[in-house]
């Protein structure tokens, strides 16, 4: 099967159109789950599969080590090759990897100004036409005032979205009455689509809470397979 067989027919097509056809430039998603439940898994298939259109990803880190989201990338590119049995896969893979960069800091050192600096500096030199920034490991509730405002208007100035990953402590009061999480709240103004991932009957499902401009939790008919760690139809 050819990329564009296996992009046309990834389950990702139904994310798409549960949000309005899609997160879409000059807008940030996130995805919420308390941790250990496969947020990283899923953005890293998002990014895949803007990888398979030939789009280009940057993908920034804020945990201590890189390592691990390299293997994220290798193990979600071989479990689609597998699975819908990829013409050429190693040629299909090396073109991925020349078109995602991988970047890493620290958010207790480095202000969300420099993040974006940098990676405005690596649009410009060897990203050119980069569609989608992956955001791992951000801390929303060590964010400063005008952080995520911040990131909006950089998505919004260079016609990008943006991914992020939040993870939150699961206990009694961790979502209000509509479902969203209280450490985005302060933040919801800014973002365009969030989606939760709770662990249900043994598979990792999606909630949509906000989609666009509407705010309420539905369940999608999409799960993370915890064999594959690929999003996945219920």
């Amino acid at each position: 099967m050819v990329k564009k067989e296996i992009t046309e027919k990834s389950p990702l097509r139904k994310l798409e159109s549960a949000v309005q056809g899609g997160l879409g430039a000059g807008n940030i998603g996130v995805i919420a789950s308390k941790k250990g439940i496969g947020k990283t898994a899923a953005l890293v298939h998002i990014a895949t599969d803007k990888l398979m259109q030939d789009k280009h990803v940057i993908h920034v880190s804020y945990s201590n080590r890189v390592d691990h989201i390299i293997s994220w990338y290798e193990d979600i590119f071989s479990e689609i090759s597998k699975k819908r049995d990829l013409a050429d896969a190693m040629d299909v893979h090396d073109e991925l990897i020349r078109n995602r960069v991988i970047m890493n800091f620290n958010q207790s050192g480095v202000t969300v100004d420099h993040v974006l600096a940098g990676v405005k500096a690596m649009m410009e030199a060897g990203q050119k036409g980069t569609d989608a920034i992956i955001i791992d490991g951000f801390d929303f509730t060590k964010a400063a005032d005008g952080d995520i405002s911040s990131f909006k208007k950089f998505a919004g100035d260079n016609k990008v979205e943006i991914w992020f990953s939040d993870s939150y402590i699961r206990n009694e009061g961790y979502q209000d009455e509509q479902g969203i999480p209280v450490n985005l709240k302060p933040f919801l103004e800014d973002l365009s689509v969030v989606l939760t991932l709770k662990n249900e009957e043994g598979f990792m499902m999606m909630t949509l809470i906000k989609d666009h401009e509407k705010v309420h939790a539905e369940k999608l008919s999409l799960k993370l397979d915890i064999d594959t760690l690929l999003i996945a139809e219920a």
